[in-house]
């Protein structure tokens, strides 16, 4: 009877979730006919409201639930792509007359602000005006904003103006409390990414390379905003020192801002500025409407396309998705750009702090086979440090915006002897029989021999050797060049092109254009194409019924999800990797 009344529960449960995954499906389908048959229409006397204080990553993912008000973790999320096409379509729009910013807080790395920021001056040459308005800024939000024609801070409202930090978080006393000890192989004084398990602070090497490159971020920074707004950089650096920005006031008699004020009173110099009565209602449009509104198509040719191939996410062998970078997958996306004669040149876009060294070696060698067949442009975003650089050295040309991370040329081997874990804390021993003297290498549930310790040493070694050989040939530099700017240490993409790991200062815009360029293709004559393909959004929720693991992580342990997800990312240290410290927060 008990597993009578089981099965029909669980009867009962199936069929409640099937009725209301297919009610999800209908009201998809429903929305994606209705998107199919008609096109979104802009209202003359338009604003395009820009609201940046959520995630922004490469691409977006299509979201048919959006206006009816579901959304999830993906469909949450701002395209760069996307985002900078509605803006560049948005600047010779007739119907639409400004933007009206929003940027609190937005959550993305520099150089993917920075393309945000430059598309907003991009914006600005059609003499249209870009207000902004916030009730508290963090710095990375008010230097989007700080390129606005006026900036409205909110009367009780903040703002953090008191330079940037990057922390990081170290587990050394945790595992002596455990009984975990770590056995670290690497190479490169400056390859930091192994401290957190062996030490309870940064070393002075880690703190060079991480002041410097945080520093070079900053100072980017204050020359651009003491640009924008006609302020001086010694006068922001002097704000920041003794904490003078407190009150939105402070703010104002900075000249940071612009204006003191509520939401309403923005609006209303909206309306002036549209010639609106004082009672009508200001047509505003959002970004996921906008970017479904029915415009023109590039008018390049269908026989000459730049595939420009995303890669983000931490680098592992096997398929990827859009949050990892998969071998298997790139190695196929360059293949396929790489055969197909209608692609002329190629662009890698890569956003990583790197992962395993092997999945990097075997991205490396399939462009290195494209180039010999077209351009092969590297475009770094946020990031492309480590593996994220191994796959981008033998690239024709590599382009950086100057806030990129980059450079952490360098690999480790991170394994943890267990023995005392299992003995000490839980009461579990090991014992083993051999057939040869080191059948149980590497070994996990006791210490290694000083043999085993050298080969994998040996190992990390040979690994880093062909990193920086190959880095030097891709580079054409000397080798003995090369390795004295590697060493595992960390750089901005200002500073790569002075040491010559990067040839040119851009965006992904400018990467295109280089290899238009490379690929003697004129402006116009080209259409581009986006690989790997944007995964339908039926197709990534049928992936994902189980749940997405790391929301619920977020969602059951607050605060302390960070460290979980830190557990989780041990998992996938398989083998020799070549990586950026595991977690590094700059604020």
């Amino acid at each position: 009877m008990r597993q009578f009344l089981k099965y029909v529960l669980a009867t009962i449960v199936g069929l409640l979730l099937f009725s209301f995954v297919g009610f999800l499906l209908l009201i998809g389908i429903g929305a994606a006919i209705s998107s199919s048959d008609s096109k979104v229409s802009v209202a003359k006397n338009s604003v395009l409201k820009v609201d940046l204080n959520q995630p922004i990553q490469e691409r977006s993912v299509d979201n048919p639930f959006s206006d009816l008000g579901f959304s999830g973790s993906d469909g949450s999320a701002l395209g760069l792509i996307e985002l900078k096409e509605a803006l560049t379509a948005a600047k010779t729009d007739d119907n639409i007359k400004g933007i009206y910013l929003q940027s609190e807080n937005p959550q993305a790395g520099w150089a993917s602000i920075e393309e945000v920021r430059n598309a907003l001056i991009d914006f600005k040459r059609s003499k249209k005006f870009v207000y902004a308005y916030a009730e508290t800024m963090s710095e990375k939000g008010y230097y989007v904003a700080s390129v606005a024609d006026k900036i409205y801070l909110n009367p009780v409202g903040g703002m953090e103006w008191n330079g940037l930090n990057a922390e990081l978080t170290f587990f050394k006393g945790a595992l002596d409390k455990l009984g975990l000890k770590p056995e670290i192989f690497r190479v490169g004084q400056f390859k930091s990414a192994i401290e957190p398990f062996i030490r309870e602070d940064m070393s002075e090497p880690n703190k060079l390379q991480v002041s410097s490159f945080l520093n070079s971020i900053n100072d980017h920074m204050l020359v651009n905003i003491a640009k924008s707004r006609g302020l001086r950089v010694d006068s922001l650096n002097y704000y920041a020192n003794k904490l003078t920005i407190q009150e939105p006031e402070d703010a104002l008699r900075a000249k940071l801002v612009t204006n003191v004020g509520y939401q309403d009173e923005l609006e209303t110099i909206i309306k002036s500025q549209l010639k609106l009565d004082a009672d009508k209602k200001i047509e505003y449009i959002s970004l996921n409407k906008y970017q479904d509104a029915d415009r023109k198509d590039d008018t390049g040719s269908s026989k000459n396309r730049i595939a420009v191939i995303i890669a983000s996410g931490d680098i592992n062998s096997g398929t990827g998705n859009d949050n990892s970078i998969g071998s298997e997958t790139i190695v196929k996306e360059l293949r396929k750009a790489r055969l197909d004669d209608k692609v002329k040149a190629i662009v890698l876009r890569v956003n990583s702090g790197g992962g395993s060294a092997l999945a990097s070696d075997v991205m490396y060698r399939e462009v290195e086979l494209a180039k010999k067949v077209k351009p092969v442009i590297g475009s770094m975003s946020d990031y492309a440090a480590s593996g994220g650089y191994y796959m981008l050295m033998s690239c024709n040309k590599i382009v950086a915006q100057p806030n990129t991370i980059t450079g952490s040329i360098g690999v480790f081997a991170l394994l943890f002897n267990t023995n005392n874990f299992f003995k000490d804390k839980l009461g579990v021993t090991f014992d083993r029989v051999m057939t040869n003297e080191n059948a149980d290498f590497p070994a996990l549930t006791h210490e290694m021999s000083p043999l085993q310790k050298q080969v994998l040493q040996k190992g990390v070694d040979r690994i880093y050797g062909d990193f920086t050989s190959k880095a030097a040939a891709g580079r054409k530099l000397p080798v003995d060049s090369l390795r004295a700017i590697a060493g595992g240490r960390v750089w901005t993409g200002a500073q790569g092109k002075a040491i010559g790991l990067v040839d040119q200062l851009g965006g992904l815009d400018d990467a295109i254009k280089l290899a238009a360029q490379s690929a003697k293709l004129k402006d116009g004559d080209y259409k581009l194409k986006y690989q790997p393909r944007k995964k339908p959004f039926f197709e990534k929720l049928m992936s994902s019924l189980g749940g997405d693991e790391d929301a619920r992580i977020m969602a059951q342990l607050g605060e302390l999800a960070p460290y979980v997800k830190y557990v989780k990312k041990l998992k996938t240290l398989d083998g020799v990797q070549a990586r950026l410290p595991f977690e590094m927060e700059i604020r």
